[in-house]
């Protein structure tokens, strides 16, 4: 356990060694370990809250941040071993999406098994990008889509100089889910749950339901109201929801009775006939 929290890789909110379920989070393009400073506010006493803080942004800004999904997995796997001594699920955002569900392929050929995969705000890895790709545009053209996408600020986008520190890691971020190319593996036999925002045009439903051809285990699909970033437009929704699904993945004496958020019904009906 020793230098257990002092890894750059690892971000930890609130140390918790005493913790049952070690939830992992990874975030979307830009962002970083900073992101989820909260969480644990949000979260009961028995997860504790880890952060992979990414090269190329907050304390790690002077790394050069990686470009391709891959090599970042690689990475991560070479310095995760030791974190990995209690239960532990995977959340991602966007991006973090993708890289949560590498992560858990990767961690599966070694016989490590997440009780769950939450994907929010992605549509399944197998799914083509329906966008038109961005990660060259010129700066200009890049802040104008960054602009339509509606997640950063409109004062941090008239900020040349912020954007100047912001712009490589953004443009990595786009770059490694814009050039990644899925392949076909073993299922996951955890379970996944894929969140998406009503009103985010670049996660349509199917797109989102796919992510249950991914798993041999059960499949959640849970719809919020907002946009892309949903997570914070509906966030008490947010919160409620991700208690109810982490709560499936720990004994029950962990938790307290936690209703389930939105009543079965609604997410039957979501399924297409």
């Amino acid at each position: 356990m020793k230098n257990l929290y002092t890894n750059k890789w690892f971000v930890f909110p609130k140390p918790n060694p005493q913790a049952k379920l070690r939830l992992f989070c990874l975030p979307y393009s830009g962002s970083g370990a900073f992101g989820f400073r909260n969480w644990p506010e949000h979260l009961p006493p028995h997860i504790e809250v880890c952060a992979i803080q990414l090269p190329g942004r907050e304390n790690r800004l002077r790394e050069r941040p990686f470009t391709r999904l891959q090599p970042l997995i690689e990475a991560i796997m070479e310095e995760i071993s030791p974190y990995l001594d209690k239960r532990f699920a995977l959340f991602g955002h966007s991006l973090g999406a993708l890289i949560a569900f590498e992560m858990a392929r990767k961690l599966y050929r070694y016989d490590l098994i997440p009780e769950c995969v939450i994907a929010s705000g992605r549509g399944a890895p197998q799914c083509p990008t329906r966008e038109t790709p961005i990660h060259a545009l010129s700066d200009e053209q890049f802040i104008q889509r960054l602009r339509e996408f509606n997640g950063t600020p409109e004062a941090v986008l008239r900020n040349e100089e912020l954007m100047c520190l912001l712009l490589p890691v953004l443009k990595a971020d786009f770059a490694i889910n814009e050039t990644y190319s899925h392949t076909e593996d073993l299922l996951l036999p955890c379970p996944i749950s894929a969140y998406r925002g009503a009103q985010d045009p670049n996660t349509p439903f199917d797109d989102v339901v796919a992510w249950r051809e991914q798993t041999s285990g059960n499949f959640t699909l849970r719809t919020l109201p907002g946009d892309h970033f949903f997570i914070h437009q509906a966030a008490d929704l947010f919160w409620r929801m991700l208690n109810y699904d982490l709560s499936q993945a720990l004994p029950a004496e962990n938790y307290k009775s936690v209703p389930q958020p939105v009543p079965h019904k609604l997410i039957l009906k979501e399924m297409p006939v």
